[in-house]
């Protein structure tokens, strides 16, 4: 069985689409792995990049990547809804098909030394791959951002895994680590309340008293009129899409607020969407098939969840 890993490089730029194109051009049509897809969104100003395959010919394509970034991105001329510390932010690793999370967190630092080592950018070592505790939650290490970044990382307790204590100019530094999938999920409110958004999302934000793995925040959409509860799901099989799903529309009803679709942001896992079809499907007393088609798993997906702009292969096992 062929090794597949998922890697899911974060950048900052998700305005300027011919910036946007110009980057994941060097990732396109190449041997040995998968562009699954590549999100921009001009509220955060960040694109999602999905990519699915072996790994060593990824890790390979992600220096002409950081290339691209470095040359096309200033971070001291970028804002945008969504926080970030350089200017790609994130690089994670995913273990998917006969490859074990050991091996993922051995490629991130592979990646992480080489990119140091050819571009001089600092590197920090999160989740699995984390060598210091406090590194492991991401936020920990993203906290400040790219402008609070440049004094952070000359404290003792904030060097960099790789590199100098001495953020990179114009990029900033990068996150690279290796962990299970997560599920980038944002829950649509019908207001622009960003203040009763906030209220919202503290509910089921773990930090603040709410679930575990749920990491959630307001966030207002210019493009759209509306604001989102944005989150990342870190373990779906302890706390389950529905589950925050309906807590969120309880928690918006006091407010008289409508929670009129839902978002996916990247791949998830199939059992991730089955986990939610199925508490639907035994709330209205239906019979459950686990092994359904992905069409079916779409079909009821868009239904139950109220996912916009998604499709079969948004699912991980559809691009396998």
């Amino acid at each position: 069985m062929m090794k597949i890993v998922q890697c899911v490089p974060n950048f900052s730029e998700g305005r300027d689409l011919e910036k946007v194109e110009e980057i994941v051009s060097v990732l396109k049509n190449k041997e040995g792995f998968k562009l699954v897809s590549y999100e921009p969104d001009k509220d955060y100003n960040r694109t999602v990049v999905t990519l699915l395959g072996n790994p060593n010919d990824i890790i390979e394509a992600l220096i002409p990547f950081t290339k691209k970034c470095l040359d096309l991105i200033d971070m001291n001329h970028q804002t945008g809804e969504h926080s970030r510390m350089g200017a790609i932010d994130v690089i994670p690793f995913i273990p998917i098909q006969d490859t074990t999370m050991d091996e993922c967190v051995e490629y991130a630092n592979t990646v992480a030394k080489k990119i140091n080592e050819e571009f001089s950018i600092p590197i920090f070592m999160y989740a699995e791959a984390a060598n210091i505790k406090a590194r492991v939650k991401l936020p920990n290490i993203r906290k400040g951002e790219f402008e609070g970044m440049k004094e952070k990382i000359k404290l003792e307790k904030w060097y960099p895994d790789y590199g100098n204590a001495e953020i990179h100019p114009t990029f900033g530094v990068i996150g690279v680590g290796a962990r299970i999938p997560l599920i980038a999920y944002n829950i649509d409110l019908d207001t622009e309340n960003t203040k009763r958004t906030g209220f919202i999302a503290r509910t089921i934000r773990f930090s603040s008293g709410g679930y575990r793995f749920i990491q959630a925040g307001p966030v207002f959409l210019e493009s759209r009129g509306h604001t989102q509860v944005t989150m990342n799901i870190l373990d779906y099989t302890k706390n389950p899409i529905y589950r925050v799903l309906e807590a969120v529309k309880m928690e918006a009803r006091r407010y008289n607020i409508n929670v009129p679709s839902c978002e996916l942001v990247g791949l998830i896992p199939k059992t991730a969407l089955l986990k939610t079809i199925k508490y639907y499907f035994q709330v209205e007393g239906r019979d459950f098939n686990e092994d359904m088609s992905l069409e079916e798993i779409t079909k009821y997906s868009i239904e139950y969840i109220g996912f916009r702009d998604f499709d079969k292969s948004k699912i991980i096992e559809a691009n396998i």
